[in-house]
């Protein structure tokens, strides 16, 4: 079979780093060639190379058969190479036409655009590719899965012939990703090539044609689906069996950490969280199932005390905390691991030793009568650093030289060492690899048995039922299911998310 890809002696060096080592990559067209490996591997700076963000230091690439030079992604695209990004990028109040031809408008004369051109055109790549969606409805008004059919028609729309999906399955339920994955394949049958980056291996097994393993930057090796189980692939990964979430024996008591009473939240004055009741028990996990949208994110804000809630109370080991400052819950005890890491959780350019500080830069050690500490930090940055197994040459590195693992790891490890007595775990394994997911599942269950009461918003719904006591289902804003973990399935969590079941009766 012809190779639509050829990689050869790839290699990348960063200062201190070598993200890319001697890597050989060859894809057949026409195959859907899966990706894995840990956080710091090499799979994302690979990636960036092949769609022309990136060049690398030594090696060759051929797409095609041809010997290409890629210095941007516009050249990438020129030869036909698309790149579907874990984090999308839609504009909500554009249309689905607008969004798809923004960058690449058809025009008319006197520099008009035509959208009818547009539309035709947009109109035959789905039909080619059987991505059925309507290209008058706006964004904003999409689900997750339909926003994803967005983002491959796009490119798409511009000629890609070779599609690099990058953790498509993140934020989607498992209805929703049964989808994507008859559109993958109905890609596939229409003759484009797939490039799958994924870290949840039975999804791997389930739609690749070939799986290859990095670790550390090189080639482990690449397979066949049938010949490997999970537990093969995460010994290639990580060099050990395969971890699965588990909270082991229950250790919750009867003292309440954290109340939400009637919690009301209005956006233009349409109710976003609906009077939204729940309790939080010391040494309990609650989790919190949802499709991203339905108020997640704006009751973890207004639990957090960033944004002012229109009814309701918040109370925190038995204290009204509803008009308590961010500091004042933080110093209460309150801690806090945000959804997305790069935007709320770090800063980037900054060394781990600041990073470390974050949130708690008022109190000791890492500040003395009133003053920055930079002895305190530095100490506790080292005690984060060993105690958390953030793997990284000094605590004088900025964090953005950290793989997306040791960053969350760095996150939940600078939360964890100030002993909170409730926790908001806002998607704390998003985008890192089972290597690194295993030790923010032990951290949390250490805590839990020492009396953490923690809330657990997540996307990964095996997360959800294996480490959570009770788990409560979040739709429109409210709270229209809770389950037993130990009786719920996957799926049953995803019908309860997209409405399709309904429990009464769950507040």
């Amino acid at each position: 079979m012809a190779l639509a890809i050829e990689l050869n002696g790839i290699t990348k060096r960063f200062p201190g780093v070598v993200a890319n080592d001697d890597i050989d990559l060859s894809v057949a067209a026409g195959e859907i060639h899966a990706i894995c490996g840990e956080n710091g591997a090499g799979k994302s700076t690979l990636m960036k190379i092949l769609y022309g963000m990136q060049a690398p230091d030594e090696g060759t690439i051929k797409i095609n058969g041809e010997p290409v030079e890629l210095h941007s992604p516009a050249e990438a695209i020129e030869l036909g190479i698309g790149m579907v990004h874990q984090h999308f990028m839609l504009a909500d109040q554009l249309t689905v036409l607008e969004n798809v031809i923004l960058g690449a408008e058809p025009m008319r004369s006197l520099g008009r655009i035509d959208l009818e051109a547009g539309r035709r055109h947009l109109d035959e790549v789905g039909r080619a590719y059987g991505l059925d969606i309507n290209s008058d409805d706006l964004v904003e008004a999409l689900e997750v899965g339909e926003r994803q059919r967005v983002e491959i028609i796009k490119v798409l729309y511009r000629g890609a012939r070779i599609l690099i999906l990058d953790e498509p399955t993140a934020v989607l339920v498992p209805q929703e990703v049964d989808e994507l994955f008859r559109n993958v394949r109905e890609l596939k049958a229409a003759g484009a090539t797939i490039l799958f980056i994924d870290h949840k291996l039975d999804e791997v097994l389930s739609i690749a044609d070939t799986i290859t393993v990095l670790r550390q930057g090189r080639t482990v090796g690449t397979v066949k689906p049938d010949d490997v189980t999970a537990g093969d692939l995460a010994e290639m990964m990580i060099g050990s069996e395969l971890p699965v979430p588990d909270a082991g024996a229950s250790t919750v008591t009867s003292e309440v950490a954290l109340e939400v009473s009637e919690l009301t939240v209005r956006d233009a004055e349409r109710p976003v969280v609906d009077h939204v009741s729940l309790k939080v028990r010391r040494g309990e996990i609650v989790g919190i199932a949802g499709v991203e949208g339905n108020g997640q994110a704006e009751m973890v804000s207004a639990i957090m005390g960033t944004r002012t809630p229109d009814a309701g109370t918040l109370a925190m080991l038995g204290r009204d905390i509803t008009g308590a400052s961010v500091r004042e819950r933080r110093q209460m005890g309150l801690g806090y691991v945000p959804q997305d890491r790069h935007r709320e959780g770090l800063l980037l350019a900054g060394p781990l030793w600041e990073n470390t500080a974050l949130g708690h830069q008022t109190e000791a050690p890492y500040s003395r009568a009133g003053w920055l500490s930079r002895p305190g930090m530095r100490a506790r940055a080292e005690h984060v650093q060993a105690d958390f197994d953030v793997r990284t040459p000094s605590i004088d590195v900025s964090a953005h030289a950290l793989s997306g693992g040791n960053q969350q790891k760095l996150i939940v490890g600078r939360e964890m060492v100030t002993e909170p007595a409730v926790l908001i775990a806002n998607h704390p394994t998003r985008g890192i690899d089972v290597g690194a997911q295993a030790a923010v599942w032990e951290d949390i269950r250490a805590a839990r048995a020492d009396g953490l009461a923690t809330l657990l918003i997540s996307a990964d719904l095996d997360e959800l039922i294996g480490l959570s006591d009770t788990i409560f289902v979040m739709l429109r804003g409210r709270l229209v299911a809770r389950l037993d973990p130990g009786t719920v399935t996957p799926r049953d969590l995803g019908a309860y998310m997209t409405g399709a079941a309904v429990e009464a009766g769950t507040q």
